[in-house]
C-alpha cells in the first residue's frame, strides 16, 4: 500500500454554503481535483456524491459509487466511492469498457447486472472475483439518457447466501440510476462537460448506530444558506457564539472532507424533497475527536417554495461516554475505524501497546498513522473485512519494535471495523526467518492471497497479445502481489539476453546487462540456463555470491526466475524488492509458477510479433501503393490496422482512372485474418475490373456481389463506389450496406449525405443497388471510410460519426492531407484498436485555387 500525505487522499473535498458564491467551473467535475478550503464542490461531484449514498441506502448496501466516461475514448473512471477508503482501492480506479468485469459489461450492454453472491460472481465474472476473492454481493446499473451513456451506478453488499436479487432492489436500482441520468442530462443539456479525469472523491456514509446524549444543537435554513447556533455547539466547533458567523460555510470548514460531502448529498435529498428525514453520522470536529450528529428534516410547509431546514443534535465523545471508560479496562488493545479507513476510537492499552496517544492517532488514517501498517498483505486483510462480514486474522510485525510482531483480528459491521491486537510470536514464515521445511503461510487469509493472485495474473495474461502488453500486467499483477518495486524483463535472440521491459531501477543501470552473452556469470543468465530460480534475500547476499558484480542503490532482496516454455528457454524475469526479505517455500513455489506462465505469454507475443509482421506484410501489398493524378481532383488516403489481436482485416480502399469518370472505392470484408484479406484483394480486383470494363455503378456492385457469392458463399462485405466527373463534379454513387459518406461544402459546412443503397455483398445473388446523383462543387470535399473510424465500444456510431462530421467541419482550409490525419488522429492514439481503418479523400478544386495534397 502507497503512503499518501493528506493532500494526496482522493476525498480531500471541501465546500461553498448553500447561499455563498458559485464554484469555479473547472472544480472537481473534470479534474477529480476538489476543493481544500471549506467551499462547496462542483455541481457535477455533488450530484454523484447524493446519488452514490441515495443508491446505498435504498438497497441496502455498505458501499458504492458511480463510475463516469472520461475524455479517453472506452475508459470510465471511479468518480466517487462511498463508505470505503479510496486508496485501499487504487487497482479500480479505471475500467476499460472492453474488460470482463460487471461495471464493462453494464456500460456496454445498457443492462443491469446482478450478483447476489460471490458464486454468482465467480460463474459470470472470474477475473472480478480473482482481484476481490471475498464473500459479498454488488448490483450495477448503467446510468443512460436515451442513447447517451454517462457511466454506472454501483452498489456493494453483503451476499444474499444463494438467494437472487430481488425485484424490489432491481427496481430501486433502475430507479436510482433513471434519477441520475436525467440530473447528469441536465448537467449536459447547460454545457457542463459530464465526464471524471482524476481521482475518485470518497464520501463518508451517515451512520445507523443509534447516538447517545444530545450536546450541541444548530438550525439551518437551506434556502437561505444561514445557520444557527447554541453555545454548546460553538464550544465543540472551537469558536464562540459571538464569532460564530452564522453560515454554513463556517460549520464546513470545520469538517472532515469526507464529512462534508455526506452532510452535503443528504442537504441536497432534503431540499428536494421537502419531505421529513432524520440520518445519524460521524463528523470529524476541529481537534481531530470524532462527533456524532443526528439530523433532523423538516418538512416543507404547503405550498412554500424551495429548500428545507435540517436541525442538528451534535454529540461530543470528549466528554467521557461509560463505553470508553469499559474498553480502557480491557487487557486487550481494542482499535475503531470507519469505512473509510479513519481510527476513530482507541483504548488504552492500545495506546500502549502501538507507541502513540490517541491524539496522535484518532481522525488519521490507519496506515498513514501506522506506517508499518502499509503492507500490501495486511492491505488485502483489510479489504476482506470491509467487503465481507466475516472475521479477519493475520499476524503482523513492525510495531512497536521492528523486531515485535502482534496478532491482529479484524470485526467489521456496517459502521466501521473494530481491531483488537495483542503480542505474538514471530511465526516461521516471517521475512528475514530461517525457513523450515512445510513451513506455511501465516493464516487462510495469506494462503487465499497466495492461490488467487496467479489466478488473477493467469486470466489477464490470456488477453495480453504483445509483448510490452505480458510486461505490463506482470508489473500490475505480479510486483503488488509480493510487494516489489523493480521489474526487469530480459528476452533470448540468437544466444544473448536483451532487455525487453524495466521499471523501477535506476535510469540506464541495467543498460550494461543488455545483450549479454549465455556464457556471462550472471544470476540473469545463470537461472535461464540452469532453468532453477534463485533467491537472494538482501544485495549481501547476493554480492557474496557474485562478487565484481554491479551493483545498484537498493539494499533489498531480489529473485530470478527463468522464464521456459515447453522446455524451451524464453527469457529471466528480476523482481527487485527494497528491504531485505526472505521468502517462504510457498512463495518460491508461486514465483516459479508465475515464471512459466509468464514465458508462454511471451512465447505466444513472439509468436505474435513475427505473425501480425508478416500478415501485415501481405495486407499491405493488396493495397494500391499510389492514387492516379487527374486535373481538377485531389486524393489522398489513410490506413490504420487494428492493435487488437494477430489477425489482419478487410478493409480496402482504390480510386480508378475510367473513361466516364474517376472511380472512388471504400469497401470492409466481414471478418479478420488472412482468408479476410485474401477476399478483399479479389473484390478490390473484381471492382477495379469491372469499373475499366465500362460498367455504370449499378453494374459494378451487381457483378462484384454475385462474383462474391460464388467465390466464397457465407463472406459478407460492405462497399460504397462513386464514380465522380472531374469536369462537371456530378458524381454517381451506389452504397451496399456501407456506412455513408461525408462531404463539406466549400463555404466549410459538413454534412452525412444520404444515399440510396442496398444490403450487404453476399446474401442475395438478386440484390439491387440504386444510384445516387450528387455534385461536387469546386472546393468540395468527399470523406468515404470504413465503420472502424467510427465505431468505439458502448458508443452508438451514429454519435461517432456526428463526432467525426462535426471534426471534418472544423478542419477548415487545412490541405487534403493535413484533413486526413486529424480525421484519423484520434483513432490512431487509442491504445485498443479492435478494427481496420481505411479513410479515402476526395476534393474537386478549380484550377485558380488547387491545393497541393
Amino acid at each position: 500500500m502507497r503512503a499518501t500525505t493528506a493532500g494526496e487522499h482522493p476525498c480531500c473535498v471541501t465546500w461553498y454554503g448553500a447561499a455563498g458564491p458559485a464554484p469555479p467551473s473547472q472544480s472537481g467535475a473534470t479534474t477529480g481535483k476538489p476543493h481544500s478550503d471549506g467551499r462547496a464542490p462542483d455541481e457535477l461531484a455533488l450530484v454523484l456524491a447524493q446519488a452514490s449514498v441515495h443508491a446505498i441506502e435504498s438497497a441496502g448496501g455498505f458501499a458504492g459509487g458511480v463510475y463516469l466516461r472520461s475524455r479517453t475514448p472506452g475508459l470510465l473512471r471511479l468518480a466517487v466511492l462511498g463508505g470505503l477508503p479510496g486508496a485501499l482501492f487504487r487497482p479500480w480506479w479505471r475500467m476499460h469498457v472492453n474488460r470482463p468485469f460487471p461495471v464493462a459489461e453494464a456500460y456496454r450492454s445498457g443492462r443491469p447486472v446482478h450478483l447476489a453472491h460471490a458464486e454468482e460472481a465467480m460463474r459470470r465474472f472470474p477475473q472480478l472475483m480473482a482481484g476481490l476473492p471475498f464473500p459479498f454481493g454488488s448490483l450495477y446499473v448503467p446510468v443512460t439518457d436515451g442513447r447517451e451513456k454517462f457511466g454506472v451506478l454501483v452498489v456493494l453488499r453483503a451476499a444474499t447466501k444463494g438467494s437472487p436479487v430481488d425485484d424490489t432492489d432491481r427496481r430501486r436500482m433502475r430507479q436510482a440510476g433513471d434519477r441520475l441520468a436525467a440530473e447528469l442530462a441536465g448537467l449536459s443539456a447547460a454545457g457542463k462537460a459530464v465526464e471524471w479525469e482524476g481521482e475518485p472523491v470518497c464520501v463518508q456514509l451517515p451512520s445507523v448506530t443509534t447516538p447517545p446524549v444530545r450536546i450541541g444543537n444548530f438550525d439551518w435554513d437551506l434556502a437561505a444558506g444561514t445557520v444557527s447556533a447554541d453555545d454548546e455547539l460553538c464550544a465543540i466547533l472551537g469558536t464562540s457564539p459571538a464569532a460564530f458567523p452564522g453560515t454554513i460555510e463556517a460549520l464546513a470548514a470545520r469538517l472532515a472532507p469526507e464529512d462534508a460531502y455526506g452532510l452535503w448529498a443528504l442537504a441536497r435529498h432534503v431540499a428536494r424533497s421537502g419531505a421529513p428525514a432524520t440520518r445519524r453520522m460521524r463528523l470529524r470536529g476541529p481537534d481531530g475527536r470524532p462527533h456524532l450528529l443526528e439530523l433532523t428534516a423538516r418538512a416543507r410547509p404547503p405550498g412554500g417554495g424551495p429548500g428545507g431546514r435540517l436541525s442538528g443534535f451534535l454529540v461530543d465523545f470528549g466528554t467521557g461516554p461509560v463505553v470508553e471508560e469499559a474498553t480502557d479496562r480491557l487487557p486487550r488493545a481494542v482499535l475503531s475505524l470507519d469505512r473509510v479507513g479513519r481510527i476513530t476510537y482507541l483504548n488504552r492499552s492500545a495506546e500502549t501497546l502501538l507507541g502513540h496517544a490517541r491524539s496522535q492517532l484518532i481522525g488519521r488514517v490507519l496506515w498513514e498513522a501506522l506506517p508499518w501498517f502499509g503492507h500490501p498483505a495486511y492491505e488485502e486483510h483489510l479489504r476482506a473485512a470491509l467487503l465481507s462480514d466475516e472475521d479477519v486474522h493475520f499476524t503482523t510485525h513492525g510495531a512497536p519494535g521492528p523486531e515485535e510482531w502482534l496478532s491482529v483480528s479484524l470485526f467489521p459491521g456496517h459502521d466501521g471495523l473494530t481491531a483488537t491486537f495483542a503480542p505474538a510470536d514471530q511465526p516461521a514464515y516471517a521475512p528475514g526467518s530461517v525457513t523450515l521445511p512445510g513451513a506455511g503461510l501465516g493464516s487462510p487469509a495469506d494462503r487465499a492471497s497466495a492461490l488467487y493472485r496467479p489466478v488473477a495474473l493467469a486470466i489477464a495474461l490470456t488477453e495480453a497479445v504483445t509483448a510490452r502488453q505480458v510486461s505490463a500486467v506482470v508489473t500490475d499483477e505480479l510486483l503488488p502481489a509480493f510487494g516489489g518495486r523493480q521489474l526487469a524483463i530480459y528476452l533470448l535472440n540468437e544466444r544473448h539476453l536483451y532487455l525487453a521491459w524495466e521499471t523501477g531501477f535506476p535510469r540506464g543501470f541495467l543498460d550494461r546487462f543488455d545483450g549479454v552473452a549465455l556464457d556471462a556469470r550472471l544470476p540473469g543468465v545463470e537461472t535461464l540456463t540452469s532453468g532453477r530460480p534463485l533467491f537472494f534475500e538482501s544485495m549481501e547476499h547476493l554480492a557474496a555470491a557474485y562478487p565484481g558484480i554491479p551493483m545498484d542503490s537498493h539494499i533489498g532482496a531480489r529473485a530470478f526466475l527463468p522464464l521456459i516454455a515447453s522446455g524451451r528457454p524464453v527469457g529471466s524475469c528480476i523482481l527487485g524488492f527494497d528491504e531485505p526479505r526472505g521468502f517462504s517455500p510457498e512463495e518460491r513455489t508461486v514465483l516459479t509458477a508465475l515464471a512459466g506462465l509468464i514465458a508462454q505469454a511471451l512465447q505466444r507475443a513472439q509468436r505474435y510479433d513475427s505473425e501480425a509482421a508478416l500478415a501485415r506484410g501481405l495486407q499491405s501489398a493488396l493495397l494500391p501503393h499510389r492514387l492516379p493524378v487527374v486535373e481538377n481532383v485531389d486524393t489522398i488516403a489513410r490506413y490504420l490496422p487494428g492493435t487488437q489481436g494477430m489477425e489482419v482485416g478487410g478493409d480496402w480502399y482504390d480510386v480508378v482512372g475510367t473513361g466516364t469518370g474517376l472511380a472512388l472505392v471504400v469497401g470492409d470484408v466481414q471478418g479478420h485474418g488472412v482468408a479476410a484479406a485474401a477476399t478483399m484483394g479479389q473484390l478490390r480486383s473484381a471492382v477495379r475490373a469491372f469499373a475499366l470494363a465500362g460498367q455504370d455503378p449499378r453494374e459494378v456492385m451487381r457483378d462484384t456481389n454475385r462474383l462474391l457469392i460464388d467465390i466464397d458463399p457465407g463472406q459478407f462485405a460492405s462497399c460504397c463506389y462513386i464514380v465522380l466527373d472531374p469536369v462537371s463534379g456530378v458524381a454517381q454513387a451506389v452504397r451496399a450496406g456501407h456506412p455513408q459518406p461525408l462531404l463539406r461544402h466549400p463555404d466549410g459546412t459538413a454534412e452525412v449525405l444520404d444515399l440510396a443503397g442496398g444490403i450487404v455483398l453476399g446474401v442475395d445473388a438478386e440484390a439491387s443497388y440504386p444510384v445516387t446523383e450528387l455534385r461536387l462543387e469546386p472546393g468540395a470535399v468527399l470523406a468515404l471510410f470504413t465503420d472502424g473510424l467510427v465505431e468505439q465500444a458502448g458508443i452508438d456510431i451514429d454519435l461517432g460519426i456526428e463526432h467525426l462530421r462535426a471534426t471534418f467541419s472544423a478542419i477548415g482550409s487545412a490541405s487534403l492531407a493535413e484533413t486526413a490525419d486529424r480525421l484519423i488522429n484520434e483513432a490512431r492514439q487509442a491504445a485498443d484498436r479492435p478494427d481496420d481503418i481505411a479513410l479515402l479523400l476526395a476534393a474537386r478544386w478549380s484550377e485558380p485555387t488547387r491545393q497541393a495534397p
